[in-house]
């Protein structure tokens, strides 16, 4: 059966299932001694192990398997969880994501992991130090009975009825290992490996796990497709050695259904409750070790469940693209029906036309929410770098996150990660101290450090506060003029919030000594650049002793903006609303010249004056011919400016459309747009007028 056709699902659920792993074991970090924990986490090592197996990922389904042995000793009481036994299984999650990923990029999901599956092993076996859990342990309460039929579940089932219907064969297999043998899992793992190399195994009895362990009597079966005859594989199960007998049947509809009724029924009597309770807990039941010791309430639960439709689909980002391009179509339409019922003045059609654009604004905060997903996909994973990077730099952190519900748009979710990385890694690397200094300060040993996202406006912000030393203006500036970043003449008439901006100069570090975590003057730089590449803007308020704060702003939405649309002569150009502070008119007489600079007083203070026109070469029109000139005041972060047009259009809302591979980035322009007359606008970048 052709199973690529699962691999988008596979990539997906296992990256899910990763990510709670992870979120569990740092869970399970600060209480080691809960084994409820210790369950959630080894259920989902198992059916990452059993995905990645029937997907064919055998060195993903191996190292997760040992994983498995040694939460199974864990959950068992046989075993206590200590910093390097954490510290492995971190690695081996590390391992696991670095196979996914190789398996996302086309690959097979290889990675060398033999250090790793050494510790596993050692702790298993206990050779490691701190071990005192040996394998005999596990060896105990093996499974004595193979019942007639494996049960399925809904989704095994369902695999082989539609593996029948499509012309495979699917077989039962009855496997019965000689009374002399004193090595029957590896006869039984040479029966595995002689199937896997023709066809897929979808269910044992007993697990695959218990098999391996040796947890069961002589005989084990399963359900098995493959292209292969019966009796073919029958001879060669048979010239394995030290196997008594196999059995091998061919399944059609009919019979899968009739084994598959006669295993639920067997299955309901065995949950039946026992009168003798010494008994029932000497022989385990006939569902895997694995599964919770209530099977009766499992039973009633699921259909109840399976009849609850599903709240959520997965639905791929490029149809979501496809989606967001259409629509962008009909708001262009949109604006051309309504030029074109305003010059006509027919009443019915200005009705028509409100009613569609009511109907398409509905559409559109439906689109965009579509659009919209929580900035928790980026934050689940740095409490797991925060722990790792406090235990390299041996430093207590507590990384405190809020507001993960918050929600932005997608194509800002995937481009704001990097950034955030950067500016967690300062922030625990620089901002928080050392816990010496920390309690010569006075301060406890716990540093803490807040990653918070909230609304205002039509904009998101994310903030990284530490409560660490803060930033000392006299530092920072004498390291500044030793790199060359000012001289000491430009710092000393520095503010304070201009010294601290000095943080994102390129290749100024505060770092002492390069490490594999800072010193190489590679970081916030890029942080402010991606920002504001965005649209966004990121500040720095800090307390010397006390601690920093980095707040970063960002669009809600790249793809449909609010913007005020200008004239400048035959030109059109659209400014974005988020980045205006007010529009006015000024004199020619109010257009002062400082240090050959335009300037104009604007509320009582000198900001630049730029003239478009001359920026653009316009060549239609030049702002300074006229006794008075329209003004837009625009905002990046705390610095204003004004820049000069020539009539306002009015506000509309546009759809931002890139300039395509063809032309090369022009400074000032982050992109276009189409008015409703088929006019393209050019859409201005504010971010590059101010310096």
């Amino acid at each position: 059966m052709d199973m690529n056709q699962y691999l988008s699902m596979f990539i997906d659920e296992s990256n899910d299932h990763l990510q709670s792993l992870n979120e569990n074991m740092l869970q399970l970090e600060g209480s080691p001694e809960d084994l409820g924990i210790v369950q959630v986490i080894f259920r989902s090592a198992h059916t990452l192990k059993g995905m990645a197996a029937t997907m064919g990922f055998e060195d993903l389904a191996s190292l997760t398997h040992k994983m498995e042995n040694v939460l199974d000793l864990v959950r068992n009481e046989k075993l206590k969880m200590q910093d390097f036994i954490f510290d492995t299984l971190f690695k081996s999650l590390d391992a696991l994501e670095t196979m996914v990923q190789d398996i996302t990029e086309g690959g097979e999901g290889k990675a060398d992991v033999s250090s790793i599956v050494a510790s596993l092993q050692a702790i298993e076996s206990g050779e490691w130090t701190g071990g005192t859990a040996p394998v005999a342990a596990v060896n105990q309460s093996p499974s004595t009975a193979t019942p007639s039929a494996v049960e399925l579940d809904e989704f095994q089932y369902s695999v082989l009825d539609q593996s029948i219907a499509e012309g495979h064969r699917v077989l039962y297999v009855e496997v019965l290992v000689s009374e002399q043998s004193q090595l029957k899992g590896v006869r039984a793992y040479m029966v595995f490996d002689l199937l896997e190399r023709s066809g897929e195994v979808v269910k044992s009895f007993p697990t695959v796990q218990d098999i391996e362990q040796e947890k069961f009597e002589r005989s084990f079966s399963l359900y098995y497709i493959t292209t292969k005859e019966a009796q073919e594989l029958e001879k060669g199960i048979m010239s394995i050695s030290e196997i008594e007998s196999a059995k091998v049947i061919q399944l059609d509809q009919e019979t899968l259904q009739q084994m598959t009724n006669q295993a639920a029924a067997t299955a309901e009597v065995e949950a039946a409750p026992v009168p003798a309770p010494v008994e029932a807990s000497s022989e385990p039941s006939s569902l895997s070790k694995e599964e919770p010791k209530k099977p009766v309430a499992t039973k009633t639960v699921a259909p109840k469940q399976a009849a609850t439709p599903s709240r959520t689909i997965r639905v791929d980002i490029e149809r979501l693209d496809v989606l967001m391009n259409l629509f962008s179509e009909l708001l262009i339409d949109r604006s051309r029906l309504e030029q074109l019922a305003s010059e006509t003045g027919n009443n019915d059609l200005s009705d028509t036309v409100a009613h569609l654009s009511r109907v398409s604004t509905d559409l559109q905060n439906i689109v965009l929410k579509l659009r919209m997903v929580p900035v928790d996909t980026v934050f689940n994973r740095f409490p797991r770098m925060i722990r790792d990077l406090a235990k390299t730099l041996d430093k207590k952190i507590d990384l405190v996150i809020t507001g993960a519900e918050t929600e932005l748009d997608r194509t800002v979710i995937d481009e704001i990660g990097d950034p955030l990385v950067h500016l967690l890694r300062n922030a625990v690397d620089h901002g928080v101290e050392s816990i010496a200094e920390r309690v010569a300060a006075g301060k406890p040993e716990l540093g803490t450090v807040n990653l918070r996202a909230f609304h205002s406006g039509n904009h998101v912000f994310i903030e990284i506060e530490d409560d660490g030393k803060g930033i000392y203006r006299d530092n920072l500036l004498r390291t500044a003029v030793k790199r060359g970043v000012v001289t000491e003449e430009q710092g000393a008439k520095m503010s304070d919030d201009e010294v601290n901006q000095l943080l994102f100069a390129p290749g100024f570090s505060t770092a002492d000594k390069i490490s594999d975590i800072s010193g190489r003057g590679v970081g916030l730089d890029v942080v402010k650049s991606k920002i504001t590449s965005l649209g966004g803007n990121v500040t720095i308020h800090s307390t010397p002793g006390k601690g920093t704060n980095f707040s970063v702003q960002l669009p809600l939405t790249l793809s449909i903006i609010a913007a005020m649309l200008v004239r400048l002569g035959s030109e059109k150009y659209a400014v974005p609303l988020s980045s205006i502070v007010e529009t006015a008119i000024v004199q020619r007489e109010q257009v002062r010249n400082i240090h050959g600079n335009k300037m104009i007083t604007f509320r009582e203070s000198l900001i630049p004056y730029l003239s478009l026109s001359e920026v653009f070469g316009v060549p239609d029109f030049n702002d300074a011919n006229e006794q008075e000139t329209e003004i837009v005041v625009i905002r990046k972060g705390e610095r204003l400016a004004a820049v000069a047009v020539e009539e306002f259009i009015g506000q509309s809302e546009i759809v931002l459309k890139s300039m395509g591979t063809y032309l090369p980035s022009i400074e000032g322009i982050s992109g276009a747009t189409i008015l409703g007359d088929g006019q393209v606008a050019l859409i201005l970048d504010p971010n590059a007028f101010i310096k």
